[in-house]
């Protein structure tokens, strides 16, 4: 009888354990969705400016690493464009959708290399604070989807950005 209660008390604790650490996210992936009128004057200035000639698509806001920061995402001549800025209007981050072959030929070729057998289904370049750091692409593979990144110069980048 002594038995079954340790078990069951066990059991209890580690359900409850299993709950709390899926109810867990990090501060990246509490994005929240907003209507324009819900943005800043500095973040609102921002997004005119980089808007121009794009149709918007959505507005959000997330913490990331402990900063409060805004996306837009918007469409401009049929690619993605998704805008990252400061609560002070700043652009951090402009991820904008590439075609494969409008890249620089070794940004191909290594992007190409990393792929290996798999085909990638969508490149973005990663320009932060006005400087290209990468070209990310998505993959498929069979079943599988990852993301593969080059630097500016096509080599493989020592760490993700």
């Amino acid at each position: 009888m002594r038995f079954m209660k340790w078990t069951i008390a066990l059991l209890f604790t580690c359900a409850i354990a299993s709950q709390a650490a899926t109810q867990q996210t990090s501060p990246q992936e509490k994005e929240k969705k907003l209507k324009r009128s819900d943005l800043p004057a500095a973040v609102l200035k921002t997004v005119n400016q980089e808007s121009q000639g794009a149709t918007i698509t959505g507005y959000s806001s997330e913490t990331d690493d402990g900063q409060l920061v805004y996306e837009v995402e918007m469409r401009v001549r049929g690619h993605g464009r998704d805008v990252l800025i400061g609560a002070d209007g700043s652009v951090l981050e402009i991820e904008m959708e590439v075609a494969l072959d409008a890249l620089p030929a070794a940004v191909k070729a290594g992007l190409l290399q990393l792929a290996g057998s798999g085909t990638i289904t969508k490149v973005e370049s990663l320009t932060k604070r006005g400087v290209l750091m990468a070209y990310e692409a998505q993959v498929r593979t069979g079943a599988k989807r990852s993301e593969i990144q080059v630097g500016p110069d096509g080599k493989p980048l020592a760490h993700p950005e």
